[in-house]
């Protein structure tokens, strides 16, 4: 369409088909999404969750969902749950209490909403959909009140495996129980083209319908069919119960990705009927190895030891959203639109009036223009027009005053644009950000230098766990603080199970020493990694890496490892599969031993376990010792790491004194940094 063509009306009215605005935001967790954004130091650490949550300033978004962490691999890596054990409770493990607080600090009107992607083994004998499972997420909602002050508004059943209808009918009893019967039950979380089969059964069961308050459903974004059908949204209607999008994925770059995001929110209310919806994923604080450690985040934040992080243009396509409507808002359905030319618009408005209309024109073919004509109840007051494109993004480009109850605008193509009577918005940034520097080198954590460790999560500086919980704990002699591997069993992992380990430092290492001293009970086998150069694709985490193992009958034995996993399923648009494609498109990799020993059985003491790479040459050394040795050429470069197994299971060895150093020189002194306690 020109811009001399007759304008598109819009009438900016309320109606029959209006519904509640219940939120935009995006995901923490689905992976351990925020491990090294946690020992990020002051004032960056606020400042970046200034740039996310607080209102009128960066994403300002409205709604936030939150794994329940649960010692799995769920995508980037685990988190620990707050019960490793039927007998173990723990208030203040991890971090994603700390980064519930600190958001709905900032922004009182947040809603909160959790669901578990990973459970401990313990649970149901190895049946998720259980009783144990229901008691599980009672208890951790019980911790979020009494411990750390917080109300959780909703929670689901499980993300992306299933449908279980008894348990959902389990869960919302077991709720209203234990007095959480506000708490919003959604379900089930699927993202597969049958997602919403399951209200055929909550038709025949009113017990099952009046559990599930919520329709929630996975990537509708994209792709004919994704989303909600007619039937679906007819019956969402009937029913009261709203539909929210839980989790969709815009994984593109620069400003692609944020008008992308826009899109995707407009589109999910249009097309879909979603009242409601998150992105995954809010902050990178992962490694550059993990999978997906930039895209689609809205802030990328990996150097805690800098202090240096990056803010995507992605967060601003939030922002288009967050900065100009409120939860609670009603979608104003009439005036929301797809547009002749490309592109879309959506229209919201305030109790007391105030409207902003959120339009974007992807792949629009010229300017079109809009004729608004407002409607009773919505104030005539002047218009703010906010702008993002290629070249700029968030800008504020002037104010337009209606007349006699309309105003006309022009939307150039390939833009997104804010139209709004609110006031007060503004793009926030701060100008002290820290230079990005590599990783520290040497290294060394000895693990006896934290002074509270519950006040860290009990998490030790720049780990990040890929699978397990890889823990700070008394020494068990009395001698301070060590590093152990808390996880005694498997967990119900939401991706294909390896082995608990987790990595530190940086990619870019190739000849150094690494060595860490371990203790092994009966059973247990411990290992040093190094030149950790991938962990996996997103569902499936087996490295790529050298180790070197200990077990405790005294079996020594010089390891490659070379990143055979199960291949993650084709989700989403054709942009999307085509990543996850390319990702699966690898060397079939396995585990090869290159040299093994039989030393004397080491029994329950320390040992110093150290893997020394000279170019293809690698050496393993046991208390100083080289007792094995091999050429290899598959790895040339990569990260530190620690690994605990007991046979083909997991173990609960024990670490301490973790050094990476130059090949011959004497150990660093330990290293300090300047994070906060978290609690």
């Amino acid at each position: 369409m020109s811009s001399e063509a007759t304008p598109r009306l819009i009438e900016l009215r309320s109606g029959p088909q209006d519904r509640r605005f219940d939120g935009i935001g995006a995901v923490n967790g689905g992976g351990a999404t925020s491990a090294l954004f946690k020992d990020y130091p002051e004032p960056q650490r606020s400042q970046i969750l200034d740039l996310v949550f607080a209102p009128r300033f960066g994403a300002s978004v409205s709604a936030m969902l939150v794994e329940v962490p649960g010692d799995g691999n769920s995508t980037q890596g685990s988190m620990p749950s707050h019960m490793h054990t039927p007998d173990d409770l723990g208030t203040h493990r991890g971090y994603t209490w700390w980064v519930m607080r600190e958001a709905k600090r900032r922004n009182l009107n947040l809603s909160l909403d959790a669901v578990a992607w990973s459970a401990p083994g313990w649970i149901g004998d190895g049946e998720y959909w259980s009783q144990d499972m229901a008691d599980y997420y009672v208890s951790w909602v019980q911790i979020l009140r009494d411990a750390h002050g917080l109300e959780l508004d909703a929670i689901g059943c499980r993300n992306e495996k299933g449908v279980s209808i008894p348990f959902a009918k389990q869960l919302k009893a077991s709720l209203d129980k234990a007095g959480f019967g506000s708490v919003a039950l959604h379900a089930f979380d699927n993202w597969t083209s049958d997602k919403f089969d399951f209200i055929e059964d909550l038709q025949r069961d009113p017990e099952a319908a009046r559990a599930i308050d919520v329709l929630g459903g996975h990537v509708m974004y994209g792709g004919e069919g994704s989303g909600s059908s007619p039937e679906v949204r007819a019956w969402s209607e009937a029913t009261g119960k709203p539909i929210w999008n839980t989790e969709d994925h815009v994984y593109r770059p620069g400003f692609d990705c944020l008008i992308g995001i826009v899109e995707c929110f407009n589109e999910n209310y249009l097309l879909h009927g979603a009242t409601k919806v998150v992105l995954w994923y809010d902050i990178a604080g992962v490694y550059p190895v993990e999978p997906y450690p930039e895209e689609p985040a809205m802030v990328v934040a990996r150097e805690p030891w800098s202090g240096h992080y990056t803010v995507r243009e992605a967060l601003w396509g939030y922002a288009h959203y967050g900065q100009f409507t409120e939860l609670g808002w009603t979608y104003l359905h009439d005036a929301s639109t797809l547009l002749d030319g490309g592109g879309s618009v959506v229209a919201l408005r305030s109790e007391t009036g105030d409207y902003s209309l959120i339009a974007e024109t992807k792949d629009a073919e010229g300017p079109q223009r809009l004729h608004l004509r407002i409607g009773d109840g919505l104030a005539d007051t002047p218009v703010t027009v906010w702008r993002s494109t290629a070249e700029e993004q968030f800008i504020h480009i002037g104010d337009i005053t209606p007349v006699d109850g309309a105003f006309d605008v022009e939307l150039a193509p390939d833009a997104v644009y804010s139209l709004s009577t609110t006031t007060g918005q503004r793009k926030g940034g701060f100008e002290d950000v820290p230079a990005s520097r590599p990783f520290p080198f040497p290294y060394r954590d000895t693990f006896d230098g934290y002074a509270d460790p519950a006040a860290r999560g009990l998490l030790p500086r720049y780990t990040a766990d890929i699978a397990g919980a890889f823990e700070l704990a008394p020494d068990p002699d009395g001698r301070g603080t060590l590093v152990r591997q808390a996880v005694p069993h498997a967990p119900h992992s939401w991706s294909p199970d390896w082995l608990p380990y987790t990595i530190i430092g940086d990619e870019h290492w190739d000849d150094y020493e690494v060595g860490v001293r371990v203790r092994l009970e009966a059973g247990e086998t411990a290992a040093v990694m190094g030149r950790v150069n991938h962990v996996g694709t997103g569902y499936g985490f087996v490295p790529k890496c050298y180790l070197l193992e200990l077990s405790a009958d005294g079996t020594c034995r010089l390891a490659l490892v070379n990143g055979k996993e199960d291949k993650a399923e084709l989700v989403g648009d054709a942009e999307q599969q085509a990543i996850i494609a390319a990702a699966n498109d690898r060397d079939p990799g396995g585990e090869r031993t290159l040299a093994s020993a039989a030393l004397d059985a080491p029994g329950p003491r320390w040992h110093r376990l150290a893997l020394r790479f000279e170019g293809t040459r690698i050496t393993g050394l046991v208390d100083g010792e080289p007792v094995l040795t091999a050429e290899d050429a598959t790895h040339a470069h990569g990260m530190a790491g620690l690994l605990a197994r007991a046979g083909s299971a997991y173990s609960t060895a024990s670490f301490a004194d973790l050094v990476v150093k130059d090949i011959g020189a004497d150990d660093p002194e330990p290293f300090t940094d300047a994070a906060q306690p978290l609690y």
